[in-house]
């Protein structure tokens, strides 16, 4: 059995894998024209330099939070990396395959988010739990504010504060 020690610094070294996936993902959604999508497809209202822009600074903070986490090890910096990979992975993972679903057409992200996120997702999880650096109980209120976060970023990114 791994002490806690290689647990912290296993949990240390997979959380790359957020970032990795995150490019990827933004990649397909470049590439299979997420804007177009958003506006012609479900609704809402994007175009191609808010989606450059966005991506840019949430990859930025992601790459930022994962850095100050593998660095530190410390209880806040993990808290806000798995809330924003939460919103950003997790939640937006089930987002592409639900709106898949719902719109019977193909969601741009669907492809990295199913072979990527949706794995990746556990695997921080257990390892930020094993590791001790967050209870199971701080690990799901992190990723329940991740829920909001990722709500009220497509809320305001794609409709632009827009109530139904």
């Amino acid at each position: 059995m791994v002490d806690r020690l290689g647990n912290q610094q296993a949990f240390r070294r997979v959380i790359w894998l957020l970032p990795l996936a995150f490019a990827s993902h933004i990649a397909e959604e470049y590439l299979g024209n997420f804007p177009g999508w958003v506006t012609n497809v479900v609704g809402g209202s994007f175009n191609n330099e808010a989606f450059a822009a966005n991506n840019a600074a949430f990859f930025a903070i992601m790459v930022a939070l994962t850095a100050w986490t593998s660095r530190t090890g410390s209880r806040r910096a993990s808290t806000l990396l798995i809330l924003w990979a939460s919103g950003n992975v997790f939640w937006d993972a089930l987002f592409h395959v639900g709106m898949t679903a719902a719109t019977d057409r193909y969601s741009p992200g669907l492809v990295t988010a199913a072979i990527l996120y949706l794995p990746i997702s556990p695997i921080v999880a257990f390892a930020c739990v094993a590791s001790g650096t967050l209870t199971p109980a701080g690990f799901a209120r992190a990723c329940g504010a991740g829920l909001f976060l990722f709500a009220f970023v497509v809320w305001y990114g794609l409709f632009h504060f827009a109530l139904p």
